[in-house]
C-alpha cells in the first residue's frame, strides 16, 4: 500500500483499503496455520477443525439442536491426544489473529495520525442545539449551553493534534492552559496480578511473528510501487512466517513451573527494554509540536509528567512470596535495566559526538570537569588520553562511561546480601548515586554543544530518558492489606503491656488517640531484638527495608504505602506508626519520606472514605506530615516561618486509591461504578475543605468487571474538578501486552491518555452536578446492586452453582501466577476469593455475569415509571453524559461477548443430576436479565445489534465468536473427564486411561485457548 500522507477527503477510503489489508493477512495467517497443521497433524485434524468451525454461525452460535449434539459427540469420543491438539491448534489460531489485529491497529494509528497532522487547522464542528422535555427537569438555559458542547467520539479525539486547536477554539485561557500542563502528572503502574496468561516465551515469539510481518509490508510496498505482483523477497519472508508458526506449535504453551515474583519482574520490566524505554520520549515531543502549532507562546510539560510505576516486586497483600529479599532484588533488577540502557546510549554517543578542538570551541566548565575527572580516574586517563587528545566530548564520554559501569557492577554485587552490608555502609567514588548526578554531565555536554552552536538529539533523547527513569528505572509502589498492620500492633502492644486491654478489643476514638499520642513520641516502641511471630516481624522488617532502599536507590525509588481494605483512620495511623519506628517519619517535625495511601474496595468503605479522611485531615501531625512537617504547615497557614529542610519536598498532596474490582464482586457493575464516582466528588470536596490536593489512584483491572476498559472515555467519565491534571491507574498485566508490545501503539495508548486527562480537567462535564440526574442514577444503581446481591449473596444455591459450572478449581491450578487465587487458604466462600479468578471463571464461561447482572432490572425500573419519558432521558444521559455514556458502552461491549448458548452447555454437561433443576432455575434468571440488559442498552444506543456503533470491534467480537464454540466444548468434556477422575480417586477405585496430570494439562490448555479467543483473563 501507499504510505503517502492522505488527504482529508480520502481517509475514509485509505481505511476502508486499510481493512480490506487486514482481512488479507488473516487470510494469509490462516492459510499458513492450516499448512502447519497438515504438516505437522495430518489432513484429519484440519477437517476436524474446519467442521468444528463449520457447525457454529459466524455469530459464534451453535446453528441447530442437532449441530450442537453433533459437537458434543465428536468432542467426547476425541481421545485426550486428540482433544489436545484440537484445543492447541484453535489456541495458537487464536493468538495468531490477535497478532495480526494488532499489528494492524498500530498501523492505523500511523495512518490516522498522518491524516490529523494534515489537518491541524481544520477546527472542530460543535453541534446544532437541541432541546426536549429535559428542558423542564433541568432548566432550559443551562440546558441550552450545554447541550451544545462539542461531541468527543470522532476517532481523532483523543489526539494532542485535536485537543490544542479544539481548546483554542473554545477559548480556553491560556493562562489555565499553561497552569494544568505545569502541574501535569499522570503515572501508570504496572501490577503483575492477574498476570498474563501467556508464557514470555510464547511473548517472544509473538514479537518475533510481529517482527517478520513488518518486513513482509516493507516487501511489498516495494515491488507494488514497481508495479509487479510479486517478489522473491516477500515470499522469503512468507516461509520465514510459517516457519515462525512450526517452531510455535512446537512449543509448550503451558508454564512448566508457577512463576516466583522475579519471573513476573522480568515479565513486566520486558515492556520498558523493548518499547517504553525509546517511546516515551517521543510522547513528550509529540505534545510540544501539537502545542506549538496552537499556542506557540505556552512551554511544554517537564519530560517526565508521565511516569510509570510498578506493583511488582512490592505488592504483598495476600502474597506470601513477596518478601523484602524480593523486594530488593527488584529494586536492583530495576537499576541493572535502566544503567544498561544508559550505556549503549552513551557508546552510541560515542561515535557521534567527535568534535575536535582543532575545530570548535567547547565550555570551560566541560574543560574543568575533564581536570576533575582525570584526578579521580587517572586510569582512564592514561588509556585515552592520546586517543582522544583533541576529542573533549568523547573523553568525557568515557570518563561518564565508566562510572556507568562501576554503578553497574556495584548494583550487582548488591543482590549479595553480605556484601550488601559492606557496600551500602562505603562512601564509593567514581559511581553515580542518583540520576540526577548523570543528568548533570549530560547536561553539561548539552550546554557545551548549545552555546558553541551544535546540537544533537540523541543526547537530547538520552536527558529527556534519564529525566523520567532515573536510576530506578520505575517507582515501586508497597501494599498491604489492613489486618497485617492492626495484628502487627497488637501483638507489639501486647508484648510492652502498655495498652490496659487488647488493641484489638480498643473503640476506634481509643485507638486514635493512642496511636497520635505513640506518634507525638520519641521512645522507640520495637525492641532492636524482635519476639514477635514470624508475620509480625515480615511486617516491621518490610518497613525498614523500604527505608533502606531509599537510603541506597533515593527516594524516588518508593515513597507510596498502600493500604488495602482500609476501613478506618486507624489503619492509616497504624502504618505511620510502623513507618515512625523504621525511620521513615520524625514525630518531632512531622516530616516522612513515605506517602500512605488508603485503598478504599467495598461500597461501605467508598462511603465511609470522606469521613475517614476528615478524621484524619483534623490531626495536625497528619496535615503537617502531607505539608512536609510542621513548619511547611504553619507557611500554608500563612505564618512566617524558616523552614528547614524536609525528608519529601513539601506537596501538600495526598493519594487515594479505589478499587474496581472488589466493589464490583460486592455489589455488580453498575453499583460500583456509581459509588466510586460518588466517592471521589465526596474525596475531592473534602481535600478541598482542608486545602489539601488531592491525586486520585484508579485500580482499574483488564476486564470490564474489575474497571477495565478504553482509557479515553474511563478518564473522561470522572467527576469534574477531580483529575486536576494529576491521575495514577494500574495497568494490570493482561492488558500490557496487548497495549505496550508494538511501540506505535504503546504511543496512541499513551497520548490518549494525556489527552484525556488534559480535556478532563479543563473541560470537565456539567452533568456531574446535575442533582436530578444524580438522584435517578442513585435509585438505578440502588436497585442494580439489590438485584446483583440478591443473586451472588442472597440465594442459596449461587456458591454450588458457581463452584460447578464454572472451572475455578482449575483456575486456582493454573500456573499463571506467584499469588493464591484466595486471601485465605482452606475456605470456598466467595469473600475469600480474589476479583481476578472470580471474573476470569464468568469469561471462560461466556457468561461474563460480573460486568452485567443487575444493570437490565433497575433501567427496566425505570422505564416502567414512565417508558416514553425516561426512555428519551436515558437516550439524552448516553449522549451527553460522559459517565452514562461510559457505563453503557462497557455493558455492550460485554454482552456481546456473552454466550448464553455455549454458558448453558457448561451448565448442563457440568452440573451433577441431584443438582441440574436448581441449577437450571438459576441459569434461567440469569437468562432472562442478560435478554432484559441486551434489549435496553439497544433501545438508548439505537443501534439494531450490539456493537454497530463501533464496526471494528464488532469485527474483532465476531471475528472470533464461530471459532471459540468448540473450545468451550473441549473445555466442558475435559472438565467432566477431569472431575470424574476426581471422584473415583476419593472413592478408592479408579478407572480411567489417562492420568490426573494428562487430564488437568489438557484442561488448562482449553483455558489458555480460551483466553487468547477473549483477549481477556480476568
Amino acid at each position: 500500500m501507499s504510505v503517502l500522507v492522505p488527504s482529508t477527503e480520502t481517509e475514509q477510503d485509505i481505511f476502508s483499503t486499510s481493512n480490506l489489508f487486514l482481512q488479507q493477512r488473516l487470510k494469509l495467517i490462516e492459510d499458513l496455520w492450516k499448512e502447519v497443521l497438515i504438516s505437522e497433524c495430518g489432513q484429519e485434524l484440519v477437517d476436524l477443525l474446519e467442521l468444528l468451525r463449520h457447525l457454529c454461525s459466524e455469530e459464534g452460535q451453535v446453528t441447530d439442536d442437532s449441530a450442537e449434539a453433533t459437537i458434543a459427540k465428536m468432542i467426547e469420543d476425541l481421545e485426550l491426544g486428540e482433544a489436545i491438539k484440537v484445543t492447541r491448534a484453535f489456541a495458537l489460531y487464536f493468538q495468531l489473529i490477535n497478532i495480526i489485529e494488532q499489528h494492524y491497529e498500530q498501523r492505523d494509528q500511523q495512518l490516522l495520525r498522518r491524516t490529523v497532522i494534515g489537518e491541524e487547522n481544520e477546527s472542530p464542528k460543535a453541534e446544532p442545539t437541541q432541546k426536549s422535555l429535559l428542558a423542564t427537569i433541568v432548566g432550559a438555559d443551562w440546558l441550552e449551553k450545554t447541550l451544545n458542547e462539542s461531541d468527543h467520539s470522532s476517532p481523532k479525539s483523543g489526539l494532542f493534534h485535536w485537543l490544542f486547536p479544539y481548546l483554542k477554539q473554545v477559548n480556553v485561557p491560556p493562562q489555565e492552559i499553561q497552569r494544568l500542563l505545569d502541574q501535569l502528572d499522570i503515572r501508570l503502574v504496572f501490577t503483575a496480578h492477574p498476570t498474563e496468561i501467556v508464557r514470555h516465551t510464547i511473548r517472544i515469539k509473538q514479537r518475533r511473528i510481529s517482527g517478520i510481518l513488518e518486513k513482509l509490508d516493507q516487501a511489498e510496498e516495494i515491488f507494488r510501487s514497481m508495479g509487479l505482483t510479486n517478489s522473491r523477497e516477500a515470499q522469503t519472508v512468507t516461509k520465514q512466517l510459517k516457519e515462525e508458526i512450526r517452531f510455535w506449535w512446537r512449543t509448550d504453551e503451558l508454564h512448566q513451573f508457577k512463576p516466583t515474583v522475579v519471573d513476573e519482574v522480568d515479565y513486566a520490566l520486558h515492556y520498558f527494554d523493548e518499547v517504553l524505554f525509546d517511546s516515551l520520549p517521543q510522547l513528550t515531543l509529540r505534545l510540544q509540536q501539537s502545542l506549538q502549532s496552537s499556542f506557540p507562546r505556552l512551554q511544554a510539560p517537564k519530560n517526565n509528567f508521565c511516569r510509570f510505576g510498578s506493583w511488582v516486586g512490592g505488592d504483598r497483600d495476600g502474597n506470601p512470596s513477596v518478601t523484602p529479599e524480593v523486594t530488593w532484588k527488584t529494586c536492583c533488577y530495576q537499576r541493572n535495566l535502566v544503567v544498561k540502557k544508559y550505556l549503549d546510549a552513551i557508546r552510541d554517543l560515542t561515535s557521534i559526538l567527535s568534535a575536535s578542538l582543532h575545530w570548535c570551541h567547547v565550555l570551560p566548565e566541560l574543560l574543568d570537569s575533564l581536570d576533575r575527572d582525570k584526578q579521580q580516574m587517572p586510569e582512564i586517563y592514561s588509556q585515552l588520553a592520546i586517543r582522544y587528545r583533541q576529542e573533549p566530548y568523547r573523553l568525557k564520554l568515557a570518563f561518564i562511561q565508566k562510572r556507568l559501569e562501576n554503578t553497574r557492577d556495584r548494583n550487582d554485587r548488591l543482590n549479595d546480601p553480605e556484601e550488601r552490608q559492606l557496600l551500602t555502609k562505603l562512601n564509593e567514588t567514581n559511581i553515580y548515586r542518583s540520576g540526577s548526578e548523570f543528568l548533570a554531565e549530560l547536561k553539561l555536554l548539552q550546554r557545551s554543544l548549545l552555546q558553541t552552536g551544535l546540537s544533537c538529539q540523541e543526547l537530547d533523547q538520552l536527558i529527556a530518558q534519564v529525566e523520567i527513569f532515573g536510576f530506578v528505572l520505575t517507582q515501586l509502589d508497597f501494599r498491604q492489606e489492613s489486618t497485617r498492620h492492626a495484628e502487627c500492633i497488637e501483638e507489639i502492644a501486647a508484648y510492652l503491656g502498655v495498652l490496659p486491654k487488647p488493641y484489638g478489643k480498643l473503640t476506634e476514638s481509643e485507638k486514635i488517640a493512642w496511636l497520635v499520642a505513640e506518634l507525638k513520641t520519641r521512645r522507640p516502641l520495637i525492641p532492636r531484638e524482635m519476639p514477635f511471630s514470624e508475620r509480625t516481624c515480615e511486617t516491621i522488617e518490610t518497613l525498614r527495608v523500604l527505608r533502606s532502599l531509599q537510603g541506597e536507590f533515593g527516594l524516588e525509588i518508593c515513597q507510596t504505602y498502600i493500604i488495602s481494605m482500609t476501613n478506618e483512620a486507624s489503619d492509616v495511623l497504624e502504618v505511620l506508626l510502623l513507618a515512625q519506628e523504621a525511620g521513615l517519619y520524625d514525630p518531632a517535625t512531622s516530616r516522612s519520606s513515605l506517602r500512605i495511601v488508603p485503598l478504599f474496595e467495598t461500597v461501605d468503605d467508598l462511603k465511609h472514605a470522606p469521613g475517614i479522611m476528615q478524621t484524619l485531615f483534623e490531626l495536625p501531625l497528619y496535615r503537617a506530615a502531607l505539608a512536609g512537617g510542621y513548619d511547611h504547615l504553619g507557611a500554608l497557614n500563612g505564618e512566617e516561618v524558616t523552614p528547614e529542610p524536609a525528608i519529601l519536598q513539601p506537596s501538600n498532596l495526598q493519594e487515594i486509591m479505589v478499587g474496581y474490582s472488589d466493589s464490583n464482586k460486592d455489589s455488580g457493575f453498575l453499583s460500583s461504578n456509581w459509588e466510586i464516582h460518588k466517592a471521589q466528588k465526596a474525596l475531592q470536596k473534602t481535600a478541598k475543605q482542608y486545602g489539601v490536593d488531592l491525586r486520585l489512584f484508579h485500580g482499574r483491572g483488564g476486564s470490564v468487571g474489575r474497571g477495565g476498559g478504553p482509557a479515553y472515555a474511563a478518564i473522561l467519565a470522572q467527576p469534574r474538578g477531580t483529575i486536576n491534571g494529576r491521575i495514577k491507574i494500574t495497568e494490570q498485566g493482561e492488558v500490557l501486552a496487548s497495549k505496550y508490545s508494538l511501540p506505535e501503539l504503546a504511543l496512541y495508548n499513551l497520548e490518549t491518555a494525556v489527552t484525556a486527562v488534559i480535556q478532563a480537567s479543563l473541560l470537565g462535564s456539567g452533568f456531574d452536578d446535575l442533582e436530578p440526574w444524580n438522584r435517578i442514577m442513585e435509585d438505578l444503581a440502588t436497585c442494580s446492586r439489590q438485584t446483583y446481591r440478591s443473586l451472588i449473596y442472597e440465594e442459596p444455591d449461587f456458591l454450588d452453582f458457581f463452584l460447578s459450572v464454572t472451572p475455578i478449581p482449575e483456575i486456582s491450578l493454573l500456573q499463571i501466577s506467584s499469588r493464591p487465587a484466595r486471601r485465605k487458604s482452606g475456605q470456598q466462600d466467595l469473600s475469600t476469593l480474589r476479583a481476578i479468578p472470580w471474573v476470569f471463571s464468568w469469561t471462560q464461561t461466556r457468561f461474563l455475569l460480573p460486568a452485567w447482572y443487575g444493570l437490565g432490572t433497575a433501567l427496566q425500573m425505570f422505564l416502567d415509571d414512565s417508558p416514553n419519558r425516561n426512555l428519551e432521558l436515558l437516550r439524552h444521559f448516553y449522549h451527553k453524559w460522559p459517565f452514562f455514556q461510559m457505563v453503557i458502552s462497557k455493558a455492550e461491549m460485554t454482552l456481546s461477548k456473552v454466550d448464553l448458548q455455549m454458558a448453558y452447555h457448561y451448565v448442563s454437561e457440568l452440573s451433577k443430576q441431584e443438582d441440574r433443576e436448581r441449577f437450571q432455575r438459576l441459569f434461567e434468571r440469569i437468562k432472562e436479565e442478560y435478554n432484559r440488559t441486551s434489549e435496553i442498552v439497544l433501545q438508548i444506543t439505537g443501534e439494531k445489534h450490539l456493537l454497530d456503533n463501533d464496526p471494528s470491534l464488532q469485527r474483532s467480537v465476531q471475528l472470533r465468536n464461530g471459532s471459540i464454540v468448540p473450545l468451550g466444548f473441549l473445555q466442558v468434556s475435559l472438565l467432566k473427564r477431569l472431575r470424574q477422575y476426581n471422584s473415583q480417586a476419593q472413592s478408592g477405585v479408579i478407572h480411567f486411561r489417562y492420568s490426573k496430570e494428562e487430564l488437568l494439562r489438557g484442561a488448562l490448555m482449553t483455558i489458555n485457548g480460551i483466553a487468547a479467543g477473549m483477549r481477556n483473563t480476568g
